[in-house]
């Protein structure tokens, strides 16, 4: 069996992004796993390193076979568009124990000798138990590992759903999903086919497709969410590697002393278009100060803006992108 997931005509108005702060945990968790898959995400490893080394994540790795079933209960797709961690987690505690207990016997049975292991066999004899401490490990591993880069990776990811939502107006579903992966294919108008191990088939049946990007999920993309959950495609999101590579508050000195700082950091940081609350939360300013910085930046050619729906994206003028990368 095939990865398909078939669409009806009300499944094609129901598609959506969304961004899940719980689901970045989870996957930073993965990440961590050894051997690890660190790829772009080096410079946050120097960061979190210490932390890291004082989070108890062995339950949660026994949950992460390398190929099959992730417990979907601690890992749901996104309440809405922009749920905060708190709410998240807060589902993650209100799981059924005797739905979580087939979930986790699920995901176990995907690595040899885990469901026997003595901390398997833990994990399956108090269902409710585990819940409970599956979800403080991952609120722990949420504030030593992505709160405190939060800012930074919401507006990356903030940023790629708006540059996708543009182009899904242009181009419409069936070519937006192929460009979001390589591996994922559109075929007669209805069904999106992967080429990738998994094996899952599922008709949508009226309830739509979430579309999520994520940082942490490089470079996989992953989906597969039975019922009763909502049919979810997650994808790695645009720039991550320029983005852990020059943190965002690398500005060029000559810049700054031409501009200011701030107004250097605004231009600097328009690597890809952004909206001002998304460039506020990544460079940690007020997003008044943030909006008068985007006008200046404006008024004087650097910038242009273009409205997409409710959002205003601002992005560099060709004189604004040779200021900002020295061209």
């Amino acid at each position: 069996m095939p990865f398909e997931l078939h669409f009806g005509e009300a499944d094609l108005l129901r598609c959506r992004f969304a961004v899940s702060p719980l689901w970045e945990t989870q996957a930073a968790v993965r990440a961590l796993k050894p051997p690890g898959r660190h790829g772009p995400h080096t410079w946050w490893l120097r960061q979190t390193r210490a932390a890291a080394d004082a989070l108890d994540l062995a339950a949660l790795w026994l949950l992460m076979p390398v190929r099959g079933h992730n417990p979907d209960f601690l890992g749901p797709p996104p309440l809405g568009p922009a749920a905060s961690f708190g709410e998240e987690i807060a589902a993650v505690r209100a799981a059924d124990p005797e739905a979580a207990r087939a979930d986790l016997a699920k995901a176990l049975a995907d690595t040899p000798g885990a469901a026997d292991s003595p901390l398997g066999r833990r994990l399956l004899e108090d269902p409710a138990r585990s819940v409970r401490e599956l979800a403080g490990a991952l609120e722990a591993a949420w504030h030593a590992l992505v709160e405190p880069h939060w800012p930074r990776l919401r507006a990356l990811l903030d940023a790629d759903v708006a540059y996708h939502s543009r182009r899904l107006a242009e181009v419409g579903l069936g070519a937006l999903l192929p460009e979001l992966d390589r591996r994922l294919a559109w075929e007669a108008g209805t069904t999106l086919t992967a080429r990738w191990h998994g094996r899952h088939a599922r008709r949508l049946d009226g309830q739509g497709l979430v579309l999520m990007p994520s940082v942490f999920s490089w470079p996989e993309v992953i989906s597969g969410f039975e019922p009763p959950w909502q049919p979810t495609l997650v994808y790695p999101a645009r720039g991550i590697a320029d983005w852990w590579a020059a943190p965002a508050d690398h500005t060029p000195e000559a810049l700054a002393r031409l501009l200011g700082r701030n107004r250097a950091a605004v231009l600097t940081a328009l690597t890809e278009p952004a909206t001002t609350s998304a460039l506020a939360r990544r460079l940690g300013l007020a997003p008044s100060s943030v909006s008068a910085h985007l006008s200046t930046l404006r008024a004087a050619g650097l910038l242009h803006a273009r409205r997409y729906g409710h959002q205003v994206l601002y992005e560099r003028t060709p004189l604004g992108a040779a200021l900002a990368t020295g061209g």
